[in-house]
Formats: C-alpha cells, structure tokens, sequence
C-alpha cells in the first residue's frame, strides 16, 4: 500500500471511529429532545434546553457530517467548542479521570480539523 493510500485510509478511520464513538453519548441526547424531557446542565449560562440543542448538534449532527466527510474541517468546529466547554468549564474542579474522555474527543477533533478528511470522504482533500 503506498504512503498515500495509507494516510487516507488513516484518516478515514480518524474520521469515523470517534465520530461512530461520540455518536453513542449524543444519540440519547437526541432521543431526550424527542421525548420532550429538555432537562440538561448549563454549564456556559445560556439554559438548559439550548445546551442540550448545542449538544446534539456537537455530538450526532456534526459527527455524522465528519463521518460522511461533508464540510468536515466545518464540522469539528461545534464538537472542539463543546468538548473544550465540558473539559475545561463543566469538568472545572474535577480530577483528571472526570476529563479524559471530553479531552480525548478534543483531540481527535482537532487532528481532524488540522488534518482534513482525506480522499475516502464527500470533501475528497
């Protein structure tokens, strides 16, 4: 396989086994809007239920627009803001273990913007 094809399916792979991951912490997310329950924290002071709209959006909508690779590097921006707000806002005065995994989805979402989608996606760059 050359270095190119490599790299590629690197990020192909970047791109969709976080997205498929966080997909599994924003899909009841999802399913709480639909079931009119709009109760959520608001750890940035704009109300519950536009937090939890924000999180739906940085965590199923944008994750699947980063897995198909449509406007991808566009697409991070919602989830690097929410994860950045749930690590270093949320989690405040938590331990390191209360942050990892926002920080861990921090990083592979930059990486993504940085990097881009690569050939295997809708963006093709």
């Amino acid at each position: 396989m050359k270095n190119t094809v490599k790299n590629d399916v690197a990020l192909a792979i970047l791109r969709v086994v976080p997205s498929l991951m966080l997909l599994t912490h924003g899909i009841p997310k999802l399913q709480k809007i639909l079931g009119g329950n709009l109760e959520f924290a608001d750890p940035i002071g704009i109300g519950a239920a536009p937090s939890l709209f924000l999180a739906v959006i940085g965590e199923v909508i944008c994750p699947v627009l980063v897995i198909l690779g449509i406007r991808t590097r566009w697409a991070t921006i919602p989830t690097i803001i929410m994860m950045a707000v749930i690590s270093f806002v949320h989690h405040a005065n938590d331990t390191f273990k209360s942050k990892e995994l926002a920080l861990l989805f921090l990083t592979f979402f930059v990486l993504i913007y940085l990097l881009g989608p690569g050939k295997y996606s809708f963006d093709k760059k």
